[in-house]
């Protein structure tokens, strides 16, 4: 495990009557790809503008390699913010944008061509250098800001929203770019982001905020398959949800049958049951050993490579939702809409949830 580059010790922030973030504390660690993730509001970008030195917290302090730069300006501080609009200057060439905190910094000019032909080799630019921004693509002008904000050098990159922009392939593309630039260069990125799935692609760890506090904080796989709450249940990814009552050994479900899966919650605690749609089973008949529940498939949604089965259970107002390949078998099974269906799942893929 790196060393921490920034800690986040206790951090609050306040706007009159409304608290935007809540004693937050999170170490950053030394080359990592970190992300803030969460819905409008959760105090996300406050944070992160916290941590570049363009808010100050109301409570709390902000470490670089452990000492305290809570009040150091953001123009004395080794951090770089990268913003969605990416602000370029429309007049300046790509190697002129790039060039141009360099060239504030004093810096002679062989070492700022040097450091500007090496951003512009790793970041795929070299053969754009003379265009200007409105002749690129907002791909093109994304790795600009990008290079811009990498040729200084900083210790931490900050990424508010930074593929926002871009059209949906555009963006899955420049997901795996980012990347492969912060695996290649060593920096620790930090991206705010709503989007989960931007968030479980590129990041080695996750913050998921609510309401200002931190919700969970973890690796992507972890988050997904071991949320703390309903709350990250449903925002990480899709799941089931079986509102309940806890039993010795599971879950008994209102309406349904009791429900095996490990837990500590002292037996009559209310609960949920969370079982993600990829993990359900389609039978004709309740399988042995494992959970399961009778219902009629009431629609389907096919998403290209996947096929969604939302099926109607007796006791539920939403349907359960099931997850199979849209390919071979799952293509010729007779799923229709009316079909009588048992959907299934291991005990052990079940999450039990009290808050």
């Amino acid at each position: 495990m790196n060393a921490a580059v920034i800690q986040l010790d206790g951090i609050s922030k306040r706007f009159g009557a409304l608290t935007a973030v809540d004693n937050v504390s999170i170490d950053l660690r030394e080359g990592e790809f970190f992300a803030l993730l969460g819905p409008s509001g959760c105090g996300k970008t406050t944070l992160l503008r916290m941590i570049a030195g363009f808010e100050d917290p109301d409570e709390g302090r902000i470490l670089l390699d452990g000492e305290d730069m809570t009040r150091t300006r953001a123009n004395r501080r080794p951090i770089n913010l990268m913003f969605q609009s990416y602000a370029l200057f429309p007049h300046m060439s790509v190697r002129a944008n790039i060039s141009y905190g360099l060239e504030m910094e004093s810096l002679s000019k062989a070492e700022i061509g040097r450091r500007v032909a090496e951003i512009l080799e790793q970041t795929q630019l070299d053969g754009l250098a003379m265009r200007k921004p409105h002749q690129l693509s907002g791909g093109q002008r994304q790795r600009v800001a990008l290079a811009r904000a990498l040729v200084k050098r900083p210790r931490v990159l900050l990424l508010d929203e930074p593929l926002g922009a871009l059209d949906k392939k555009l963006r899955e593309q420049m997901q795996l770019e980012l990347k492969r630039l912060q695996h290649e260069l060593g920096i620790t990125f930090v991206v705010v982001t709503h989007d989960q799935d931007e968030a479980l692609v590129m990041a080695d760890r996750i913050a998921l905020m609510k309401d200002g506090r931190l919700a969970q904080l973890a690796a992507p796989r972890h988050l997904y398959e071991h949320p703390n709450s309903r709350f990250v249940a449903g925002f990480i990814g899709v799941t089931n949800l079986f509102e309940g009552i806890a039993t010795e050994d599971g879950i008994d479900a209102a309406g349904l049958d009791n429900f095996k899966a490990d837990h500590e919650l002292p037996p009559g605690t209310q609960c949920a049951l969370s079982v993600r749609p990829e993990r359900l089973e389609i039978a004709d008949r309740p399988p042995p050993r494992l959970n399961s529940v009778p219902g009629t498939i009431a629609d389907i949604a096919y998403h290209g490579q996947d096929i969604n089965l939302l099926v109607a259970v007796a006791g539920r107002t939403d349907p359960v939702i099931v997850r199979v390949t849209a390919s071979g078998e799952a293509d010729n099974s007779g799923f229709e809409p009316g079909r009588t269906v048992w959907c299934a799942w291991q005990p052990e893929f079940g999450r039990i949830l009290k808050d």
